[in-house]
């Protein structure tokens, strides 16, 4: 994810004179190709990223278009306060493009984790959040902000996440969702870099006999309430995924438009990380394994919800399926 942001990045300084980037002293090699082309537009600001936060929010009162990088704990939470009130407060154009959240630095523990920056940037007006799934997703988040200029945070994992869609993602996709399978009764939507996880989670459940959706829903806020009506609409069961908190983040947010919006729905299914620090040291994939965020563990918990509302006539299967994917 993050070489596509110094290449996107890149090549959108050439189409936008205004576009500046700031970091929080990392990601110089990254960005050689941006500083070559662009030698008076590059800022490293060193790890003092509050001050990083308000000299982006000065930079966009001046009429530039700045994009500030760097690990998503040091731009967010440390940041919340300038990021209040310098850039959403103001209501200026600045992008935070937060690299490494939820478990992509797992291995550095507590510190680098980040399960609350939806939560808390989710409270600000005027504040868009992207949780872009792969390389394509991440493009088409770094065009909407240039196109459409506002105080944005766009999420990311950290590298090496596969490339799920192969194609370019437009911006109406972007902003409701971006429909990868079509199934039956239930729905998947994952947000962020889980889509993979999601992908072979709905594979599982297809090679059990269940036929579920698969959409990728990018943007968080503004919730993409058009989208989810039509879904409501036709699915009875709802699961929805994030590598966050399940307090606060996209899940929470959609029980809060099911609760507003009186939506009757069988089952709504949240996934993510419990109410509690992870602190134990791996890789991110030997995270997911421990929190149950992989494809098997999701396939499991699924099953034995449908199991046990609106598929009473799997239950006697249900055993040997439980052993099929058994994690």
């Amino acid at each position: 994810m993050r070489n596509s942001v110094a290449k996107k990045i890149t090549e959108l300084s050439s189409i936008n004179d205004k576009l500046t980037l700031l970091a929080g002293d990392i990601g110089n090699r990254l960005f050689d190709d941006f500083k070559l082309q662009n030698p008076n537009k590059f800022f490293n600001c060193g790890v003092a990223e509050q001050n990083m936060i308000g000299v982006s929010a000065g930079l966009a009162q001046q009429g530039f278009l700045p994009f500030v990088y760097t690990i998503a704990p040091f731009c967010t939470s440390r940041c919340f306060e300038q990021i209040r009130v310098d850039v959403c407060y103001h209501n200026v154009p600045v992008t935070i493009v937060a690299v490494g959240a939820g478990l992509s630095y797992a291995n550095l523990g507590p510190t680098h984790h980040s399960f609350e920056d939806i939560a808390i940037l989710r409270t600000l007006p005027n504040m868009r959040i992207l949780c872009p799934a792969d390389p394509d997703e991440v493009e088409a988040c770094l065009e909407l902000a240039v196109a459409e200029p506002k105080p944005t945070y766009i999420r990311l994992g950290k590298k090496g996440e596969p490339r799920v869609h192969e194609r370019l993602i437009d911006r109406d996709e972007l902003i409701s969702g971006i429909h990868l399978r079509k199934g039956e009764k239930s729905w998947l939507v994952p947000t962020g870099t889980l889509l993979k996880e999601v992908i072979d989670c709905s594979e599982i459940l297809s090679q059990l006999g269940h036929n579920p959706s698969v959409y990728s829903v990018p943007q968080v806020k503004p919730f993409p309430s058009k989208f989810v009506v039509d879904i409501f609409r036709e699915y009875k069961t709802i699961a929805v995924f994030e590598e966050h908190s399940i307090i606060g983040g996209f899940s929470a947010a959609m029980a809060e438009w099911v609760a507003d919006n009186r939506v009757n729905t069988s089952q709504l299914l949240r996934f993510g990380i419990n109410d509690e620090f992870y602190t134990k040291s791996g890789s991110q994939s030997y995270a997911r394994h421990a929190l149950g965020l992989h494809s098997k563990a999701l396939a499991s918990r699924i099953l034995k919800a449908i199991s046990g509302s609106e598929h009473e006539n799997t239950r006697s299967n249900f055993s040997s399926n439980q052993k099929a994917i058994s994690t």
